[in-house]
């Protein structure tokens, strides 16, 4: 039985894989796309019956492409299966997001930049000869250098101190002084920092330069001029958004005449912009509101005359018993 007719006529349903391209694609196999440079055919896209047919063809060549490249690649065996060892990406993608922002100075940091100073970092820990053992730097066990002794040993007394005062205990009060104070600024600057950051700033002297620009529109919208017969400060720069239109005294009188009316209209005329409804309740909330008043207090002086009616027979009733005593 001859079966190769067979064979062909089934072959004959599927595209061969090899695929031929005038001008060379390339590829980028880590992303697993391809980059198509060749022309199209303008007049089968602008076909009504043949664009489908043809965009599917170009995708389906494109595909096999890539699937061609993939079975060149070395591959690893893993759990998961034969895995394909991709290269490395060549396409550059855009950020998603925008370039973050420089962090901004400090005032030592900005302090140091202008004077040139270089921060050299020491280590902590130094190697004691006379014990062989490694020691701090400074602070507590810290190491001493050779043939010094501690500044300390001895204050002397201020002219016109108490003789009697620590002065040991003295300096240490004023050591945690400075270091409360040192550790404040650190927080201010801190504080200062995130401010400018989060309010999009550069740095802090921007920051509240913007806030005093603020501070300042903000007074001239105080005036009935919005600010426009104000004394000008020293390189104001002019404010935007701020616009204030005043009529002419002497004008037109027609013009003046048909704004009065119109004003008129809105008030009196038919498209009444007064909600009747409305105008209606609120009246009979209010005539509720006097009738409940005025039977709250018809009650209470009806409640008063009735007790000091009762006060005043309770009084004859005690003076009758009085006399007959």
């Amino acid at each position: 039985m001859d079966v190769t007719e067979i064979l062909e006529a089934h072959q004959a349903q599927f595209k061969p894989i090899t695929v031929e391209k005038l001008v060379p694609v390339d590829f980028d196999i880590n992303m697993l796309v391809t980059f198509d440079t060749n022309a199209l055919d303008e007049k089968t896209l602008k076909s009504k019956t043949n664009t489908d047919k043809y965009l599917l063809e170009l995708t389906r060549d494109n595909t096999q492409l890539i699937v061609n490249e993939l079975f060149k690649l070395p591959v690893n065996s893993a759990d998961a299966g034969v895995l394909a060892v991709l290269p490395h990406r060549k396409s550059i993608l855009p950020r998603e997001k925008e370039l973050p922002k420089d962090k901004p100075l400090t005032r030592w940091e900005k302090f140091a930049k202008v004077k040139g100073i270089q921060n050299s970092k020491r280590e902590r820990m130094v190697y004691d000869e006379e014990t062989g053992a490694y020691k701090p730097r400074w602070g507590y066990q810290g190491a001493k250098e050779e043939g010094t002794v501690a500044q300390d040993w001895v204050i002397p007394v201020p002219d016109h101190g108490d003789p009697m005062e620590d002065q040991y205990a003295k300096v240490r009060e004023e050591k945690k002084g400075r270091s409360e104070t040192n550790a404040k600024r650190q927080r201010r600057n801190q504080e200062e920092g995130t401010a400018a950051t989060l309010a999009g700033k550069k740095d802090i002297k921007e920051f509240k330069k913007h806030e005093l620009q603020t501070a300042i529109a903000a007074s001239k919208q105080a005036t009935a001029s919005l600010g426009k017969f104000d004394a000008k400060l020293k390189h104001e720069t002019k404010m935007k958004g701020i616009t204030h239109q005043f009529s002419e005294t002497i004008g037109d009188v027609k013009a003046e005449k048909n704004s009065s009316l119109d004003i008129l209209k809105k008030i009196v005329g038919k498209n009444d912009i007064v909600n009747t409804e409305k105008a209606v309740r609120m009246q009979s909330k209010r005539e509720y509101a006097a009738n409940f008043d005025n039977k709250k207090k018809w009650a209470d002086k009806k409640k008063f005359e009735n007790k000091k009616g009762g006060d005043r027979k309770r009084d004859r009733d005690d003076k009758k018993k009085g006399g007959k005593r």
